[in-house]
């Protein structure tokens, strides 16, 4: 039992609540087959965007409503603020959604779809646009039993009903996104392509996992190969047998390679070229931590850890983009850190190294895109894994409650966000960073 259950069960409980430690709900988390939310979802939104996503939904076999009846509990509400001009134009639908909030139910969604205020036509638009996220992040810290509250963000020109729209919003209502809240997604192109198999987005893709032996690593394989990836599973030679394991359990092959080594990017497309004939999709999960107090920093820890967390992802990146081995629309997603958003007292390498992750993402989505491709990151917050559960256990109860949700996150959720991203239904978001942290209190 972890310490997240201890804490909301039996004796546990009751001592918990005599310490007054916060008892969070169990997440509704995705499972194949079950409904995507849980009641009726409510459109919210007098623009064209709005009808337009109603009847979206409507094809999804969703229970759609323009108008709530009393008392009935929502499954989700999608605010549509895609046409606002002026502050004053937030009033009515904020209202309106105020006046439900007792109604949604446990683990339901708030969904809000905007426009970015850097591209509005006015300062006052631009004021109604930026004043959407103030709005939906404060929402976030509101809501309770597992409820969330997400934005998707839609260039100028890109409709409601456009692919990764769609696939944004699905994934925001559903259960793959229990840990995601507060966040924004922005959709910056009409593109990319609806799965025929919602339960199996990623049926015949290769991917290849890095840091593949245990933790967030073995969880992005099962996630994936669930998904109905192909997988080529990566680590480091000392955890071969891990590695091993894992790569059974998913059908995949498994290749032990230190990925700082210089030869290491073309033995990664060899690899995936000789067993598979391409690749798809590359998750640079591998990462290290060597933490120190800035003061007590030696080169060895700052120079390792730049290696493996950036270093070797810039080397296998430019590999990949000089080959004609990629697929067409090929995804690249790279974890980076909270630390990296934030900072994080004794860990200036690995925060530094983070940051750059989310430097380089931004920097590459360019590159991508003639080829149709895309580059994201997945920044998790305070995760549930081996390393984790060392930290002192009341320093550790700390970290953990300090998100809008009060508990920690899994290793699943990390894998369900890249997922999300690896897919074609992500194919017109690129360049982001999306944070799996259950709204940290810290950061953005």
């Amino acid at each position: 039992m972890s310490d997240t259950q201890l804490v909301s069960h039996g004796i546990g409980r009751d001592v918990a609540r005599k310490l007054g430690l916060p008892q969070p709900v169990t997440l509704r988390r995705y499972r194949p087959g079950e409904p995507l939310v849980p009641g009726p979802v409510l459109i919210i939104g007098d623009s064209a965007g709005s009808e337009d996503l109603a009847t979206s939904l409507l094809s999804w076999e969703l229970d759609v409503r323009r108008n709530a009846l009393p008392k009935e509990k929502l499954g989700a509400i999608v605010l549509v603020l895609d046409g606002v001009e002026h502050p004053d134009d937030l009033a009515a639908p904020v209202l309106t959604v105020a006046s439900l909030l007792r109604d949604l139910a446990p683990n339901g969604r708030v969904v809000t779809v905007s426009r970015p205020a850097s591209t509005a036509a006015s300062p006052a638009a631009a004021a109604a646009r930026q004043a959407v996220d103030g709005f939906l992040r404060s929402l976030a810290k509101e809501l309770r039993a597992g409820a969330t509250a997400n934005g998707i963000v839609l260039a100028d020109g890109v409709p409601s009903s456009s692919p990764s729209a769609l696939g944004a919003l699905r994934f925001l209502l559903s259960g793959r996104s229990a840990f995601v809240d507060g966040q924004f997604i922005t959709v910056g192109t009409d593109s990319g392509k609806l799965p025929d198999d919602v339960d199996r987005p990623l049926s015949s893709k290769v991917a290849v996992v890095t840091g593949a032996a245990r933790g967030i690593g073995a969880a992005i394989a099962r996630t994936l190969h669930r998904d109905g990836a192909v997988l080529v599973l990566i680590d480091v030679p000392a955890a071969g047998e891990q590695l091993a394991a894992v790569a059974n359990e998913v059908h995949g092959t498994a290749l032990q390679l230190d990925i700082t080594r210089e030869d290491a990017a073309r033995r990664i497309l060899d690899h995936a070229l000789e067993r598979h004939g391409r690749l798809d999709i590359m998750i640079h999960n591998a990462g290290i931590t060597r933490d120190k107090l800035l003061a007590n920093m030696d080169e060895a820890r700052w120079n390792s850890v730049i290696a493996v967390n950036i270093a070797a992802q810039l080397r296998i990146n430019q590999t990949l983009l000089s080959s004609d081995a990629l697929s067409q629309a090929p995804r690249i997603v790279s974890l980076a850190s909270t630390s990296g958003i934030a900072g994080n007292r004794g860990q200036t390498n690995y925060a530094a190294s983070k940051a750059a992750v989310i430097g380089m993402v931004r920097a590459t989505a360019p590159l991508l895109k003639d080829a149709g491709g895309t580059i994201n990151a997945v920044a998790p917050g305070f995760i549930e894994t081996e390393m984790t559960h060392r930290i002192p256990f009341a320093t550790r109860e700390i970290a953990r409650r300090l998100n809008s949700l009060q508990q920690g996150g899994r290793p699943e959720d990390v894998a369900e966000t890249i997922a999300f991203l690896a897919s074609d239904a992500a194919g017109g978001i690129s360049g982001e960073v999306l944070r799996v942290c259950g709204q940290n209190m810290v950061g953005a």
